[in-house]
């Protein structure tokens, strides 16, 4: 398949490194310092699933050199999805698709705004992945996931021919779950807790799950997401949170959620996408989010300063 990865950081990179090593034709889309690396050097990939480099690698900032592609894997930040859907067109064929990794549910409405709902699939991943200087992207400390589906859940070629290509990378579990939109919903009532507990307290997952006032607050932000994703019919288990509590009970205990790195470090951050769009999306249904509220207006000033929206 020809494949483009808008947006090559830790997921970006990640994924569609593994897709370049397993031989598809993957273009990546990057911009400043870490594409004049990627040029020189290729694309440099340290994982706990086996360290490799794509060398030759096809990258640019211009998506109008690249020409229309198969598929389009959507991998900036939540906040940056507006944009980057003006900024693909040029890749966007008559039977392109789109398939967005982001934090948070709204991704995929955003790209059928811009593009027509027919292009846009449902899409969700798991891993913990960054760039480490330019051209270099590091994994480590949990098993790369990716998952996508139509966003009707009904059977389609195009899906299954992703699917395939991903099936051929190593380093990479690949699914199409029977309902692409719980299982988008399961990682934002995951990512949500993880980030905005993270970013309040400053403290990594192995404190923010053993210290008890902490794990309370991480299981209250779930069951409000919980709550709004029932009123908006989403399909999630009865046991989600005490899963998901599981699941977070087997994280590196050293590690944080990139939301709660940006905010810590001054970036812009997906705050917005995240627990403000759980207060914002239960608001739509009629659904208190008192905690995610709590937090998302106690981290708006440093997530406005860091937009230069302020100065404090």
């Amino acid at each position: 398949m020809r494949i483009a990865i808008f947006g090559t950081g830790g997921v970006g990179g990640y994924f569609g490194g593994r897709l370049a090593q397993a031989g598809e034709d993957v273009v990546f889309i990057a911009r400043g310092e870490h594409l004049k690396a990627m040029r020189r050097h290729g694309l440099r990939v340290d994982s706990i699933e086996g360290d490799f480099v794509v060398q030759p690698v096809q990258a640019t900032d211009d998506p109008a050199e690249v020409g229309p592609v198969d598929a389009v894997v959507v991998a900036v930040k939540a906040w940056q999805v507006s944009e980057a859907a003006e900024a693909m067109r040029p890749m966007v064929g008559p039977e392109t698709f789109v398939v967005p990794l982001q934090n948070g549910v709204e991704s995929p409405t955003q790209l059928a705004e811009a593009l027509g709902s027919e292009r846009v699939l449902g899409g969700v991943c798991r891993v913990m992945s960054f760039i480490a200087e330019p051209g270099h992207i590091r994994e480590a400390g949990l098993p790369p996931y990716v998952a996508f589906g139509e966003p009707d859940n009904r059977p389609s070629k195009r899906v299954e021919r992703l699917r395939q290509a991903f099936a051929r990378a190593t380093g990479v579990n690949v699914e199409i779950p029977p309902d692409i939109n719980a299982a988008m919903w399961r990682k934002f009532l995951f990512i949500a807790s993880l980030s905005g507990v993270g970013a309040v307290t400053r403290a990594p997952f192995g404190v923010l799950r053993s210290l008890p006032e902490a794990r309370q607050m991480l299981e209250q932000v779930m069951q409000e997401v919980l709550a709004v994703a029932r009123a908006r019919n989403i399909a999630l288990p009865e046991d989600i949170v005490s899963q998901t509590l599981t699941f977070v009970d087997g994280l590196p205990p050293g590690g944080t959620a990139s939301m709660q790195r940006d905010i810590m470090e001054g970036r812009p951050s997906e705050l917005e996408s995240q627990n403000g769009a759980v207060v914002r999306l239960g608001r739509e249904v009629g659904v208190s989010t008192p905690l995610n509220a709590f937090i998302y207006h106690a981290l708006l000033p440093l997530e406005l300063r860091a937009r230069g929206e302020i100065e404090f």
